[in-house]
């Protein structure tokens, strides 16, 4: 297909993975070492120096204080990484994939990235866009005419503006679903059935809401006529070479699939909501995300013009710092500084992604074992710039 135009992005990749001179120094926890490495990860069109031992050295001691004082009992069920300029300063996974395996984790891991996820899927929507396959202004009726909310755009959809109800809260009605494993396109149907009051006018305020990922997931696969997964696969996860990213799929990969577990080490089972994509389901490493903060950098990667849409806050969510953009969130302070991330969970999964644009820092942490220490993960971007994370609590929902 035409839009799928990826070939500086494969040939960046391959010229890295064959290259040895470019290895970077990898910071290893002194607790685990990983035994094999990372390639230096870069955008093809933007420039970085590489990152000094010296400037290594200077920062592993403070994040490993970091990281012994958010897991002083070292019990980490996932995985941690910071990086800059795309080299890593500091990485260590823990705990088990499947406890009745006794699988553990480890750098190849996938693990479920929660509403993380919102991330990457904006990313393919805000490409079509970029390919002029899609606007962003765009009404979700012109691809969907069943669809039942006629001012509801594309960008409403992307900074949860659209005032649509959770799918979630709807679907668990016996009177609307049986509670049998329930799809994307079973969401749509049953809007456009019942026509469920908004929460609110489209455009009027912002309400985070899963279901407006559910219809980008749609809208992927009606723009590009192919299933999500694998719209996925093509347009992002192979091109970057996100080779342990996957879109779970519940027939396929229920019994394989790392799994999530409350406090106490007991099971979280699947349930009927476990085959909704988009919003949710994505299956990745702290590496492979780090290969798509890279990529974010890249002028081939989003126009230029579209990436200022992508990072400017259209809603606060309440009076303060907090903000949110085009599938990610903002602490934007009086001083001009601004820090972007996301948060995730779902089931026993926690997850945050953050980047620091300016500082061109990565931190990311995934656990599948329930706990709020991934969200504190943010309270280190004071260690690579000026941000006043005092002024802002950590979120503890996604």
């Amino acid at each position: 297909m035409k839009f799928l135009r990826f070939i500086p992005f494969i040939l960046l990749f391959t010229a890295a993975t064959s290259c040895k001179k470019d290895k970077p120094v990898i910071a290893q926890h002194v607790k685990k070492v990983e035994k094999d490495t990372v390639l230096r990860i870069k955008p093809l069109d933007v420039k970085l120096n590489k990152v000094p031992q010296s400037y290594i050295n200077s920062k592993k001691a403070s994040i490993d204080n970091f990281y012994n004082h958010i897991w002083p009992k070292n019990n980490l069920s996932g995985g941690f990484l910071v990086a800059k300029n795309g080299e890593v300063l500091y990485e260590t996974y823990g705990g088990l994939a499947n406890r009745s395996t006794k699988e553990e984790i480890n750098s190849h891991t996938p693990l479920h990235l929660a509403s993380v996820s919102k991330v990457l899927t904006a990313a393919v929507v805000l490409k079509l866009i970029d390919f002029k396959k899609l606007e962003l202004d765009q009404k979700v009726n012109t691809l969907f005419p069943e669809f039942p909310y006629e001012d509801i755009t594309i960008k409403m959809l992307l900074n949860h503006r659209s005032g649509l109800p959770n799918y979630a809260y709807f679907c668990d009605d016996s009177k609307i679903w049986d509670r049998s494993m329930l799809h994307n396109q079973d969401i749509l149907d049953l809007m456009a059935k019942h026509k469920f009051d908004l929460y609110f006018k489209p455009d009027k305020k912002f309400g985070y809401c899963n279901t407006n990922y559910a219809m980008l997931a749609l809208v992927i696969e009606k723009v590009t006529k192919m299933n999500y997964r694998d719209a996925m696969k093509k347009i992002i996860f192979d091109p970057l070479e996100m080779n342990d990213t996957y879109v779970f799929n519940y027939e396929e990969d229920k019994e394989t699939a790392s799994r999530s577990y409350k406090g106490n080490n007991v099971l979280y089972g699947f349930d009927f909501l476990d085959d909704v994509y988009g919003d949710k389901n994505i299956y990745s490493t702290p590496r492979d995300l780090l290969k798509f903060d890279m990529a974010t950098y890249s002028h081939d990667f989003l126009n230029p013009e579209l990436v200022k849409q992508v990072f400017k806050g259209y809603s606060y969510e309440s009076k303060g710092v907090k903000n949110y953009g085009l599938g990610i969130r903002l602490r934007e302070w009086k001083t001009g500084e601004k820090l972007f991330y996301h948060n995730g969970w779902w089931h026993g999964n926690t997850s945050s992604y953050v980047t620091l644009k300016k500082d061109t820092v990565t931190i990311i942490a995934l656990s599948n074992k329930f706990s709020y220490k991934p969200y504190k993960v943010s309270k280190l971007a004071p260690l690579f710039g000026v941000y006043p994370m005092k002024d802002a609590d950590e979120d503890l929902f996604d």
